[in-house]
């Protein structure tokens, strides 16, 4: 649990943590996209050194980033394994056995895996460090506005969603409290058996549940008493406004997207261009 990054602010002044949030979620989608654009290790290795940047400059300390590749690192390792396992390529296997059989191109392909899989991990979390809860509700809500012609519920979507950040560290806090009031009255969650170690557990998540229930009643009883009536006439304190950062922000995200594309494209003969004397 203590893995676990998203939702959580690193409160510092950076270039990054002063760019429009509605600009950093459409960077995020840029950067989603050229990731699974990108079909080599150069438009990769691109990809990767935009996001070296981003990090450098928010001035988010790279151990608390990399703790967020600490929470996914199991599934990262299951699906290196299966791919290095069951990928099949042209060369002959460097070792075989039974339905098991290990590639060059398998290894090749599960380090690409691998990495899209950090990169993206990564990207993901940078949005939440440099973020508060509030100003990302309120960059969703206003990308989202077009859709208020239809009817649907925009505001109760970005309230939802901003409810969800801010209980995701606090669940975390309840959920060590616990276990920790559960050792000293002897519980054992890190001994035995995969089946004792999961049913150890169970007194974790009732009283678990039972707090999260009684959160979400207080919360509802308190914007009851204040009145709450959803988006009806309701203004903001703090208006979102696009400067000079967030253009710079997104000539980078456009350059990134389009240079993945080109090398997806023209890599291949660029680069037996460029390598083939070497060769």
């Amino acid at each position: 649990m203590k893995d676990v990054s998203f939702g959580q602010y690193y409160p510092v002044k950076s270039f990054v943590h002063r760019l429009d949030p509605r600009l950093k979620l459409l960077f995020l989608i840029v950067f989603i996209a050229a990731i699974f654009v990108a079909d080599n290790f150069w438009s990769l290795g691109l990809c990767a050194l935009v996001l070296i940047l981003a990090v450098a400059f928010s001035r988010v300390p790279v151990g608390k980033v990399l703790r967020a590749v600490r929470g996914v690192i199991v599934l990262v390792v299951f699906t290196a394994a299966i791919n290095v396992l069951f990928y099949t390529g042209k060369s002959e296997p460097l070792w075989a056995w039974w339905i098991f059989s290990v590639t060059r191109e398998g290894i090749v392909f599960s380090v690409f895996l691998v990495a899209r899989l950090v990169l993206l991990v990564t990207c993901s979390s940078m949005l939440t460090y440099t973020t508060t809860p509030v100003a990302l509700t309120d960059g969703v809500e206003s990308l989202l506005t077009p859709l208020k012609w239809i009817k649907f519920p925009v505001h109760v979507l970005a309230l939802i969603m901003s409810i969800a950040l801010r209980f995701i560290p606090i669940l975390m806090d309840e959920t060590e409290r616990i276990k920790n009031a559960q050792k000293a009255r002897g519980a054992d969650f890190e001994s035995g058996s995969l089946f004792k170690r999961v049913k150890a557990i169970v007194p974790v998540l009732i009283p678990l549940l039972l707090s999260a229930f009684r959160r979400a009643d207080e919360l509802g009883d308190a914007m009851d008493a204040r009145c709450y009536m959803g988006d009806k006439k309701r203004t903001k304190y703090k208006k979102l406004v696009f400067t000079w950062r967030d253009l710079v922000a997104f000539l980078i995200g456009a350059l990134m997207l389009a240079a993945t594309i080109l090398l997806r494209i023209y890599g291949a003969d660029l680069f037996g261009v460029l390598l083939g004397p070497v060769i």
